[in-house]
C-alpha cells in the first residue's frame, strides 16, 4: 500500500491488472516466508503471521497458496535469506517517500532504487532523512455495513486503539504499530470484521505537486518502485487529487 492512509489507495491496489495483482501475492509470499522463519508457522502464536494471513486474504491470496507458502517455510525448504531495509528518499517537488525492502542483495536493491530517483527527478537520502515526517501505527480498516459507530468506538478503545475515524465507505481504526494484531483480535471476538489491517506510515504533513509533469513523474516514481519484487510498501506525503 502506498502514500497516507485512505481507503481509496487500498481500491487503487484492488483494481489493479492480473500481472500486478501476481506481484503482490508474490511480495506477501515473501513476507510470511520471513516471519515463519523468524516466529513459527502457528499464527495463534506468531502475531506478525496472524497479520499477514489477514492481509494476504484482503489482498485474495488464495487459502492454498498461504498454506502451501507457511510450509515450506517451516519445513526449510525456502532458503533465501531475506534483510528488511527501510529506505528513505525525495521524489519531484520534496515529496518525502520512504520504501520497505525485503532483500537477498542489498547492492542490487540500492542501485535500483537510486536509479527510480534519478530517473524522475528524485533522490535516494541517507537514513533518517524523511523518516522524522512520518508516525507509525497501526490501522485497522471494517465498511461500515451494519456497524453501529458508538458501539465500535466503545469495543475499539476497550480492546486498546487510540483512535477510530470515519469516512463515506469505512471505519479506520488507530492502534499503537505493536498493537493492531491485539486489538484486531479482541475486535474478531467481539465478530467484528475486517478489510485490512497492518502498521502504516502516516505523514505529518503533505506536498501538493501543482505541475502535471511532477506529478506524472512522481506517479511513474511510485509505479516503478512498486513494480519492484525487493519492494514490499511505499509510502509517501504527496497529496494527490485523484486520492482525496
Amino acid at each position: 500500500m502506498s502514500g497516507h492512509s485512505k481507503w481509496k489507495n487500498i481500491m487503487h491496489k484492488k483494481e489493479k491488472s492480473d500481472a500486478q495483482r501476481a506481484k503482490i501475492f508474490t511480495k506477501i509470499g515473501r513476507e510470511i516466508a520471513v516471519v515463519v522463519k523468524q516466529g513459527g508457522p502457528d499464527p495463534s502464536s506468531n502475531s506478525k503471521l496472524y497479520e499477514l494471513i489477514a492481509k494476504a486474504k484482503a489482498n485474495n491470496v488464495p487459502n492454498d497458496n498461504i498454506d502451501r507458502i507457511i510450509k515450506k517455510a517451516a519445513g526449510g525448504q525456502e532458503k533465501d535469506d531475506y534483510e528488511d531495509i527501510v529506505y528513505e528518499g525525495y521524489g519531484p517537488c520534496g515529496v518525502a517517500v520512504v520504501v520497505v525492502t525485503l532483500t537477498d542483495n542489498r547492492n542490487r536493491t540500492a542501485g535500483d532504487l537510486r536509479h527510480y530517483f534519478d530517473k524522475f527527478g528524485g533522490n535516494l537520502g541517507q537514513t533518517g532523512s524523511v523518516g522524522w515526517m512520518f508516525d507509525e501505527r497501526g490501522v485497522i480498516v471494517a465498511e461500515k455495513a451494519s456497524i453501529d459507530e458508538d458501539q465500535l468506538i466503545d469495543d475499539a478503545l476497550e480492546a486498546g486503539a487510540v483512535d477510530v475515524q470515519s469516512d463515506e465507505e469505512v471505519f479506520e481504526i488507530f492502534t499503537e504499530p505493536l498493537d493492531v494484531f491485539k486489538v484486531r483480535k479482541a475486535l474478531e471476538e467481539k465478530k467484528y470484521t475486517f478489510l485490512s489491517s497492518e502498521a502504516e506510515r502516516i505523514p505529518s504533513n503533505y506536498v501538493h505537486i501543482d505541475s502535471k509533469d511532477d506529478g506524472e513523474k512522481m506517479q511513474n516514481l511510485l509505479d516503478m518502485l512498486e513494480d519492484d519484487d525487493d519492494v514490499q510498501s511505499v509510502w509517501h506525503n504527496w497529496e494527490n487529487e485523484d486520492e482525496a
